[in-house]
């Protein structure tokens, strides 16, 4: 049991460790994840070059922050090939817990920005609106609310769906259901998204959906 508990974040850190490796002699661009093509992704942005999720998720995890990961993160935690450069967070967007994903954000020195690139203070207040972006000195991303548009997709069903996967440590990471991921792939529609949602429903290729995937769509 303990071997199907850790999987996912150690398929994030080795995913992690291959990105460092991928972005190690690339000359720095000046392009951030906001600038990722919607074809290959973050991970020919800056936002690949020292990537390391795991200082935020640690610190997320030490202040109680009520959060979810998304985005290809947490594709990869579900067993997708395809490298990131970036960490995407979903969270309820209720006042009272915003205080813990600010002193999270906080205690990482994180930059945020809102969607127009204006900065923001790291405040619980700043995180009171559709999405927040962000910079740590080990990675970039969204922190979103379930007010960001996501097409006709009930984002805030995939909170009380998500599942938590635990390290040795006693880290502890909520990640997106593998169902509602595809779910939100195939809401945004871009080239990446769908590449990623057809990996992740038909991973042998075959054209039918893994075990795993038919029995959380019949949950």
């Amino acid at each position: 049991m303990n071997q199907m508990i850790d999987e996912p974040l150690e398929r994030l850190r080795a995913a992690a460790r291959r990105t460092r490796e991928h972005a190690l002699n690339r000359t720095a661009t000046g392009l951030g994840h906001e600038d990722a093509d919607d074809d290959a992704g973050t991970i020919g942005t800056d936002a690949a070059l020292g990537f390391d999720p795991f200082p935020l998720l640690e610190a997320l995890h030490r202040t109680g922050a009520r959060v979810v990961v998304i985005g290809q993160a947490a594709g990869i935690m579900h067993g997708s090939a395809e490298l990131t450069g970036d960490l995407d967070l979903l969270w309820d967007g209720a006042a009272a817990h915003a205080p813990a994903l600010a002193a999270a954000f906080a205690s990482v020195d994180a930059r945020l920005v809102d969607e127009s690139g204006n900065p923001l203070p790291a405040r619980p207040d700043s995180f009171l609106r559709p999405k927040v972006g962000f910079t740590s000195p080990g990675a970039s991303g969204d922190c979103c609310t379930p007010a960001l548009p996501w097409g006709g997709l009930q984002v805030r069903e995939c909170l009380g769906h998500a599942v938590t996967a635990t390290d040795p440590g006693g880290l502890e990471v909520r990640y997106v259901s593998r169902q509602d991921l595809i779910r939100m792939r195939r809401a945004l529609g871009r080239p990446k998204d769908l590449r990623r949602a057809d990996e992740l429903d038909y991973p042998d290729r075959r054209g039918r959906p893994s075990p795993s995937v038919r029995d959380e769509a019949g949950r």
